[in-house]
């Protein structure tokens, strides 16, 4: 069988063996050390000066997020529907209830106008909701200035899970800077990584301070271990953070790369009816973390996602179906949901295209002769 070629694998660039060396060689192996610092600095530099803290996950940091806005037991957290589970497995942490609202075709992403119908019918049952969690999904923006003016509106904060959207801008704005609450993912998946990890982000010094204390198990200033409230385990390892600022160091080429291995896609498969790409709208700019394609076999003569993803998978390529919504999944069943069907028929017509930046050319051919042998 010839080797596999996976749909999005971490992608080293070089620098980072020497940050981890210099935290073996001063020993400084523990969740606190001058690699923390450094990668923290470099995220905040690329996000025009927010305050960050790295922790050990973008989930992680959506729990936090959650917390220090005040989230509690009854609660209610709008959450987008269509997104991995890490956006709103927190929400349950704390004993609160996802409410989760539709997409909109053009982006994919939480839909405005069912926002503001949500936000207007849990007020009128008694339940302003605590938050909203916006996701960017497979790097494309959200309609941030449309979201954001819904929020503001109703006084609820907002997190923005740009997990997969680190390098995307709106309007020129990097994603993860529109929110009260910004949250990155370096999952090794991800466009870059620190094998494991994620970061908090904020304008707002007091959250990041408390991001801080809290993912250090929530210790006092005190000579002992004194603790008022609960901690969490969360903060990332100055091992893990020095292959995040070596991974720093090429994140703009890896963007290059992942939007370069899109256009590859589109203007192979593009000419083939049935076949369509999610194109970004005017004054935004996607990471292309991973491309993605529609796949309508009313159009195509029958050939199915799911007819695509099994070709892939005969020669060892791996590829997805795009996110099962998460008003599907059994562990929501009976949450709140607003919507039209979009993210439903996304799923079923969507998948994920093998997509890392250090596929070579060797690996896209092979992509391609599948491909084109299934179309033609």
């Amino acid at each position: 069988m010839q080797e596999k070629i996976y749909l999005s694998s971490p992608h080293m660039g070089g620098q980072e063996i020497k940050y981890i060396q210099e935290a073996f060689d001063t020993n400084w192996i523990s969740p606190v050390g001058p690699n923390i610092d450094g990668f923290e600095r470099d995220l905040s530099e690329y996000t025009d000066g927010l305050n960050v803290a790295a922790l050990s996950s973008g989930t992680a940091a959506i729990h936090l997020a959650l917390i220090i806005l005040g989230v509690q037991q009854t609660d209610e957290v709008i959450c987008s529907s269509f997104t991995f589970a890490g956006s709103c497995n927190p929400i349950v942490y704390l004993g609160a209830t996802p409410v989760f609202v539709d997409s909109e075709e053009e982006t994919w992403n939480m839909d405005p106008e069912l926002l503001r119908k949500a936000i207007e019918d849990r007020i009128s049952k008694g339940k302003t909701p605590k938050a909203i969690v916006v996701v960017h999904l497979y790097g494309m923006p959200a309609k941030m200035d449309e979201l954001m003016s819904i929020a503001e509106q109703y006084g609820i904060p907002v997190i923005e899970d740009a997990a997969e959207g680190v390098g995307s801008t709106y309007h020129g704005k990097k994603l993860g800077t529109f929110g009260d609450i910004g949250i990155f993912s370096f999952n090794g998946n991800k466009i870059i990584t620190t094998s494991g990890g994620g970061a908090f982000l904020s304008r707002n010094v007091d959250f990041v301070q408390k991001a801080r204390f809290l993912s250090t198990q929530a210790r006092d200033n005190a000579p002992h271990y004194e603790h008022s409230q609960i901690g969490y385990n969360y903060r990332m390892s100055n091992v893990c953070a020095g292959i995040g600022r070596g991974q720093m160091e090429v994140l703009d080429q890896h963007i290059l790369l992942r939007r370069k291995n899109f256009d590859f896609y589109r203007d192979l498969l593009g000419v083939f009816s049935g076949v369509s790409f999610l194109l970004e709208r005017a004054n935004t700019f996607s990471n292309r973390w991973l491309t993605t394609a529609l796949i309508n076999p009313e159009e195509t003569g029958g050939i199915s996602r799911e007819d695509l993803r099994l070709a892939l998978e005969e020669e060892n390529i791996e590829s997805r179906p795009l996110w099962k919504p998460m008003h599907l999944q059994p562990v929501f069943t009976g949450a709140p949901f607003y919507g039209t069907g979009v993210s439903e028929s996304l799923f079923i017509n969507g998948i994920c295209l093998p997509s890392g930046s250090n596929m070579n050319e060797s690996q896209l051919q092979r992509v391609k002769s599948v491909l084109l042998r299934l179309f033609s």
